[in-house]
């Protein structure tokens, strides 16, 4: 107990000057035993009273007196350092305050890039038979496939160089960056035709981002080129090539807009196996997140419309997110879609769309 070590050490302190004061001390701790505050009150008596104690306690009485009646003139406890400021979903998603993202010990420089997630998801109009503009592009015969199916979606990028402490026509930063996406349609139940996985897409993207150091408003310009292809061999083979500008915009650290507009590369006519599918991708999309400062849900929109009078056409993705009971690593996930374009195979067949599963670590 601390009393009973402070009457130790003030008795070996004073044994020279009086034993008398040494066995005062003991009595005090034999008296009070149970209760500090009345055994500190009888070593002070002990020290005022007792001849020799008063003088070597003196400048100790004093200045506890002194901090008894002045309170404020103690010296305050240290500071804990001020945290640092939030950072928002666009600084954490393209890194724009040359900040580390990730722990060294794990997968290097890899982050992720769109949404991670894993969906059990039901289709109103499955398409049983692809179509394009090329003759044997054209499936000759039906498929058998359920209206459920499990969609998952894999999506990481990694910073392959940068530059900081630009500042020419309003850029402040620039990176680079190598991403990768993927995202598979798989016939789980459909045990007549062994589970297939109905489509796969895979699209490897380089993007250039000019960070604008602004707080808000205007954050990041992306310069990209991105290849799409499903993999697939004829009549099923779908792809394309396009270099994109994007602009993203943000506010209060938790609502943010990204529009991209992109043009597509001329092929071979002989070798497009999708020679129309700007008139149903459109010319770029729009993308629109929300999510609370709590990061207790999250809400996604995306937008593609081909930007005609005649012959319109779209398509739209509303995704929300909020956190599972059993952790911060994943989030039950709800994906609404619909129109032109859910995968490459379907880049020309509408369709509505419902899932719910999880989705995982997202900026």
């Amino acid at each position: 107990m601390r009393g009973a070590a402070l009457g130790l050490v003030l008795c070996g302190a004073v044994v020279p000057a009086a034993q008398a004061g040494m066995d005062a001390f003991v009595e005090c701790a034999q008296k009070f035993p149970d209760s500090e505050i009345e055994r500190l009150k009888c070593y002070d008596g002990v020290v005022i009273t007792e001849p020799g104690f008063a003088s070597l306690f003196q400048e100790d009485i004093i200045r506890d007196k002194e901090a008894a009646a002045n309170p404020a003139s103690e010296e305050p406890p240290e500071a804990a350092p001020k945290s640092s400021a939030e950072r928002s979903y666009f600084t954490r998603a393209w890194n724009l305050d040359n900040l580390s993202n990730l722990d060294p010990s794990k997968l290097g420089r890899l982050q992720p890039h769109r949404q991670n997630y894993l969906l059990v998801r039901r289709t109103n109009n499955p398409n049983t038979r692809p179509v394009s503009p090329i003759a044997d592009h054209n499936t000759p015969v039906a498929y058998d496939l359920d209206s459920a199916e499990t969609k998952f979606q894999l999506s990481f990028k990694a910073d392959i160089g940068s530059q900081q402490q630009i500042d020419f026509l309003g850029i402040k930063t620039f990176r680079m960056w190598l991403a990768y996406t993927q995202q598979s349609h798989w016939q789980i139940l459909n045990s007549r035709s062994s589970s297939p996985f109905r489509e796969t897409n895979y699209e490897p993207e380089l993007i250039a981002t000019l960070g604008t150091g602004n707080a808000a408003g205007l954050k990041l310009i992306n310069l990209g080129w991105v290849h799409q292809s499903n993999g697939r061999p004829l009549p099923e083979s779908r792809s394309w090539n396009r270099l994109y500008l994007q602009g993203g915009w943000e506010w209060k650290n938790n609502t943010s807009f990204m529009v991209r507009g992109w043009r597509r590369l001329s092929e071979d006519p002989l070798k497009d196996d999708n020679p129309d599918i700007g008139d149903y991708a459109g010319k770029g999309d729009f993308v629109a997140r929300w999510e609370p400062r709590d990061k207790s849900q999250a809400v996604a929109i995306l937008l593609r419309n081909n930007l005609r009078n005649k012959n319109n056409r779209s398509f739209v993705q509303i995704d929300w997110a909020t956190p599972a009971k059993f952790g911060n690593a994943a989030r039950v996930h709800v994906q609404l879609t619909s129109g032109y374009g859910e995968s490459m195979i379907d880049y020309n067949h509408h369709q509505t769309t419902f899932g719910l599963g999880f989705s995982f670590r997202e900026w």
